[in-house]
């Protein structure tokens, strides 16, 4: 297991999580195809809010279950709480320093199903 450190792009927020990153996931969700974000899920002890908790901006919809964080001042989605595992931290893989996106495996969440579901 290694430790990540992530941030938001103008570094107002920052992060670590503990985890083997190999494995990542591209939802088809609304707002996951449109942020285009590749994202890891962590637990909640293995993820730790450095810096910025006055700095992130929330939003829900639908059900409200799902908590996705935003930078305030750069607007960048650093890491959500899915409505799949409200518990757990998804993170926007892209904002973890030293990470080689093209080396990693993606796997395909069909969000956009369970959204239709859920309705």
């Amino acid at each position: 297991m290694k430790t990540y450190h992530g941030s938001c792009h103008c570094g107002a927020v920052e992060y670590e999580i503990d985890t083997d990153l190999a494995r990542v996931a591209r939802c088809n969700c609304s707002i996951c195809r449109k942020k285009n974000a590749l994202m890891h899920r962590v637990t909640p002890d293995r993820f730790r809010l450095l810096k910025g908790e006055d700095n992130l901006t929330l939003y829900q919809w639908n059900t409200g279950t799902a908590k996705h964080y935003f930078c305030k001042t750069c607007g960048i989605y650093p890491f959500h709480q899915p409505r799949v595992a409200p518990d757990e931290f998804t993170v926007n893989v892209a904002c973890l320093d030293g990470v080689d996106l093209s080396a990693l495996e993606i796997s395909e969440f069909d969000g956009q199903a369970f959204s239709l579901e859920e309705k």
